[in-house]
């Protein structure tokens, strides 16, 4: 029975690691430590899904990102010009998947099942003001059934995101 069980779990392990897929790129020559404050700027919402593109989403978003730099050691400017500017933009499509299998005798028949998902892609970048430059991207991308889903892990992405700067060189 336990040969069952890890078999399952070795089986189903790689569908939950790429649910959520976390690309990051930077700018190697860039120093950042000298950052040390950051401006959030307009965020982009292009999803077609009333539960991914609106007000709340938006500031949901912003206030993780927030959080995020925060606890970083960066603080957010109020006034004057920041180190950096935060710009993000999320977007989702509905993909569809189709897997063949073999059916009847011998295997000579085939069975499409079609599989439906939402991908959300959150895209968040950090912008040094003063060299009007990008330095630091991250992608954050969930395959999940539903645009609700997507939005249930907005924070998980942000934050899994951020756990990646500043960069390790």
């Amino acid at each position: 029975m336990w040969k069952y069980t890890f078999l399952l779990a070795f089986v189903w392990s790689p569908a939950f690691l790429v649910a959520q897929k976390i690309d990051t790129e930077f700018d190697q020559a860039a120093d950042y430590s000298k950052y040390k404050s950051f401006a959030i700027r307009d965020g982009q919402l292009n999803a077609k899904a009333a539960a991914l593109n609106n007000d709340l989403v938006r500031k949901r978003i912003e206030n993780d990102i927030r959080a995020a730099l925060i606890a970083k050691g960066l603080f957010e400017a109020t006034t004057g010009q920041p180190d950096l500017n935060v710009r993000f933009t999320l977007g989702a499509a509905r993909r569809n998947e189709v897997d063949v299998y073999p059916t009847g005798w011998y295997g000579l028949g085939q069975r499409r099942v079609v599989t439906q998902y939402t991908q959300g892609t959150l895209v968040m970048d950090l912008r040094d003001t003063a060299q009007r430059a990008l330095v630091w991207r991250a992608i954050a991308s969930a395959e999940k059934n539903t645009p609700s889903d997507v939005e249930k892990k907005l924070d998980d992405m942000v934050r899994k995101s951020f756990d990646k700067y500043p960069p390790k060189k």
